[in-house]
């Protein structure tokens, strides 16, 4: 029984300083400074949870930078004017080129709406816009749902987050582990779809062009 209980373990204590690396990496990715696409997208989505996220893809809408804004998981609640407020736009902006997304109640079901609003307009690129320490998570989940969508992150950092030593601020480095600890689910369902697509596309590609299969798949 000794040598079993030692290899588990061992597996076990492999397994947390796994989990320990992948946080220090993690954390080290999203504090670092935020890296953002240049050029022009065909749209910009925003994911709610601060004002600030919503008033910087006000301004790339506003600057030119796409061609139409999505403001994701917004609480039915909030009223034309709040937005009006918090972005800035002028109401002829806001009533041709801005979109208000009230069902998305998380990430996945951000990225999911989202997937239907690019699909309405045609759109094969975006700017992604939230936090820095949301932006892993929702480039895994978006890529999921959209994986043939350009995705251009566009990191905002919260005023309140320490430019140096996270660790030293118990605050931060909580919300840290918390978000890693989001990410790694969300990570494993693009790995499990990246997989399987990957098996879908190998078996028809070997499916020969005589073979009954491919002519029930041709129909």
């Amino acid at each position: 029984m000794r040598r079993p209980l030692r290899a588990m373990i061992g597996l076990a204590g492999a397994a947390l300083a796994m989990i320990a690396l992948g946080f220090v990496l993690f954390a080290g990715y999203v504090m670092r400074e935020p890296i953002r696409g240049a050029g022009d997208a065909d749209a910009i989505v925003v994911l709610t949870g601060a004002d600030f996220r919503i008033a910087e893809g006000a301004r790339l809408l506003e600057s030119g930078r796409g061609r139409r804004l999505l403001i994701s998981g917004v609480n039915p609640r909030v009223s034309n004017g709040d937005i009006a407020r918090i972005t800035g736009l002028a109401p002829s902006i806001l009533d041709c080129c801005v979109d208000i997304d009230t069902k998305a109640l998380d990430t996945i079901g951000n990225a999911t709406e989202t997937g239907v609003w690019l699909r309405h307009h045609g759109f094969k690129s975006l700017f992604l816009v939230t936090s820095n320490y949301h932006m892993p998570r929702s480039l895994a989940e978006f890529s999921r749902v959209m994986p043939d969508v350009r995705l251009e992150p566009h990191a905002v950092v919260p005023r309140s987050f320490p430019v140096e030593a996270w660790w030293l601020h118990p605050g931060t480095a909580r919300l840290l582990l918390s978000e890693y600890l989001k990410f790694l689910p969300a990570a494993a369902r693009l790995t499990a779809a990246r997989v399987l697509h990957g098996l879908q596309s190998s078996t028809l590609a070997s499916t020969p062009l005589g073979d009954p299969t491919s002519a029930k798949l041709a129909k």
